[in-house]
């Protein structure tokens, strides 16, 4: 027996009675920012009409037939088309494959250079759904994303900036791209991002930040474009829910020696003693290994870190941290401890702070 009020629908000429959806949005894992769920101009009826269409054996013509409406002279089917593909890439991973297959990927990547922020919006998050798919990363890099996701970031809505941060990671996962979203102009933008964003732009500049700064010359960029500044404030600020995340993008930018002068000169010091003393486990390891590649070789700095009092909370380190932690520990203890050389005071002195 039918179910008490059950109805048929119709969706571009196809009837349908189940409007149950197995929602796999939680592909979206290190970069989540896609609001595709919020329909400005569709009901939540819509949606189901959409998505039940999209899991029967006609989606292909369904995704087609909106892949040519990419190219419409109607503004207003341009935006229906994008905001559909952007829901049926989003929630079923098949249908990334079948989306790029079909042709979408270089009229989603014009849209991106769209006038209208709602096109545009809708053009970043399409792309950055698609680009879940590994096998989609590299025609969407080929097919001249970069440079329009890097636009976006400038020009776009709160959300569109959010969507390209996490487009550009995920393209970053091939390494070659990482020098070109560098030299794209995207470093300053995302450290940007990174200190005037909301909770989740900061979010996704951070995780976009720490792919892209493995390469040596995103480093020195990154650290021209100011990020210590933002990185200390937020490590320093316990609210922020942004501790791990700066930490961890400053033990990645550190090994420079441009990078080590810029967070002594922004007050790193002090903050990094103090997470030591009162932050979780991990937060405490990534801390101590920070001081340890500043201090390393440069005694002005020991003597600095000795005089926050970093020695007691070291110690305390040493014999409660994980294994890696205690090491780490020990080793910057023997170092604070040592007694001044000529030739390294020398170098220490060398460093303006």
């Amino acid at each position: 027996m039918e179910t008490e009020n059950a109805v048929n629908y119709t969706y571009m000429g196809r009837s349908f009675k189940d409007l149950s959806i197995n929602d796999d949005s939680t592909a979206l894992s290190d970069c989540s920012s896609d609001r595709s769920g919020e329909f400005a101009t569709a009901s939540s009826q819509s949606q189901l009409l959409l998505l039940a269409c999209a899991n029967s054996e006609n989606s292909n013509d369904l995704i087609r037939q909106l892949v040519s409406d990419l190219d419409s002279c109607s503004i207003d089917e341009q935006k229906q088309a994008a905001l559909e593909l952007r829901l049926l890439a989003k929630n079923k991973a098949e249908n990334r494959i079948k989306i790029a297959k079909a042709g979408a990927i270089r009229p989603l990547i014009s849209l991106i250079s769209s006038s209208d922020p709602y096109l545009q919006e809708n053009g970043v998050t399409a792309i950055l759904n698609l680009s879940l798919c590994d096998e989609n990363k590299e025609l969407i890099a080929s097919s001249g994303a970069i440079k329009p996701l890097v636009r976006a970031l400038r020009t776009g809505t709160e959300t569109a900036k959010e969507n390209a941060a996490c487009a550009l990671l995920r393209l970053s996962h091939i390494e070659r791209n990482k020098v070109a979203i560098g030299r794209s102009g995207a470093i300053p933008l995302l450290v940007n991002l990174l200190e005037n964003g909301g909770f989740r732009g900061k979010k996704d500049a951070s995780t976009a930040l720490y792919s892209l700064c493995t390469v040596k010359e995103n480093k020195i960029r990154a650290v021209e474009a100011r990020i210590m500044r933002p990185l200390v404030e937020l490590m320093a600020d316990f609210g922020s829910n942004m501790v791990d995340k700066s930490a961890f993008v400053m033990s990645v930018l550190v090994p420079i020696p441009e990078a080590k002068t810029a967070l002594v000169e922004h007050g790193g010091i002090p903050v990094l003693v103090e997470i030591i003393e009162v932050g979780s486990q991990r937060q405490r390891e990534i801390a101590v290994a920070t001081l340890l590649q500043i201090c390393e070789d440069n005694l002005l700095f020991r003597a600095m870190v000795a005089r926050e009092g970093a020695i007691p909370p070291l110690v305390a380190l040493s014999q409660s941290g994980t294994n890696r932690a205690k090491q780490k520990a020990s080793t910057l203890i023997e170092l604070l401890r040592q007694p001044r050389s000529g030739n390294a005071a020398a170098r220490g002195s060398d460093v303006s702070v």
